[in-house]
């Protein structure tokens, strides 16, 4: 301790550092919504594409999607619900089908 604090009378004085409270991010589902048009098995391929489930996982989902209208396919951050969400409906436009994507706070 310098001879300055010292003589200024904090000695003995414990300073704790203040820590920001740190929560977790908000957590967004990405919901695959059913159409009248889109392949079944397109939508398998693209699960497996584009969020990295295996054939079993992913025609799972896409039967959910198919008799009960929606189906959520991940639960990520933010950005990656952003991004999954933009990657879909992008990928199904391209490949001409009408199949869409939102994302959801859980």
């Amino acid at each position: 301790m310098t001879d300055e604090r010292r003589n200024s009378g904090e000695e003995g004085l414990a300073l704790k550092e203040a820590r920001p409270e740190l929560r977790e991010p908000p957590l967004y589902k990405v919901v695959l919504l059913n159409d009248d048009f889109t392949p079944m098995e397109f939508v398998v391929m693209l699960l497996e594409k584009l969020f990295g489930m295996d054939r079993e996982k992913a025609t799972r989902i896409m039967l959910h999607v198919h008799t009960q209208g929606r189906g959520v396919c991940g639960i990520y951050t933010h950005e990656i619900a952003e991004t999954k969400v933009a990657q879909v409906n992008e990928y199904a436009r391209r490949h001409q089908h009408p199949l869409l994507c939102s994302m959801e706070e859980v």
